[in-house]
């Protein structure tokens, strides 16, 4: 049982700060440009204490529907009592970083685009579905040498 259920309770290892990464952030932190509409990754920097988001967010993406000076504004879904809500926060930039979530559609639908425009070209058909990672081929192995047969030696106690 804890002792104390403050604002920041139990976060003694959640906002731990990686190895080489104490003090402030750096300065790229602050001019990276954020626009409304971009997924981000809410993750808790414990060296600023100002715009510092509550624990359960910490970890959590969501999508920017604010941008100020100082900070970002965040819908988050969170489930309360068997139903999930849009949450509407406001982060401080230093605890927020681009989510890379997005990066394998973007990069997909890039290819599933060339492959369209190839196929259109070449006149065959394509196959766009992801597919699951099918069993690995059968093969054989060959051996050069005889198989050698170790047999275990017996235990003698000298002692």
């Amino acid at each position: 049982m804890p002792h104390s259920f403050g604002y920041r309770g139990r976060t003694r290892h959640l906002f731990k700060k990686d190895f080489k990464t104490k003090g402030r952030p750096n300065t790229t932190t602050f001019l990276r440009t954020y626009k409304r509409g971009d997924y981000v990754d809410i993750k808790v920097d414990s060296s600023v204490h100002k715009g510092m988001p509550f624990k359960y967010y910490h970890g959590r993406t969501g999508v920017v529907f604010n941008v100020t000076k100082r900070a970002i504004g965040v819908t988050v879904n969170k489930e309360v009592n068997g139903r999930i809500l849009e949450k509407q926060i406001h982060v401080a930039t230093p605890h927020v970083t681009p989510s890379k979530c997005r990066e394998e559609i973007i990069r997909r639908k890039r290819e599933n685009e060339a492959a369209k425009v190839a196929a259109r070209k070449g006149g065959e058909r394509v196959n766009l579905k992801r597919q699951p990672t099918q069993p690995k081929k059968a093969f054989f192995v060959t051996v050069e040498d005889e198989p050698e047969t170790i047999q275990p030696t017996p235990y003698v106690d000298l002692v």
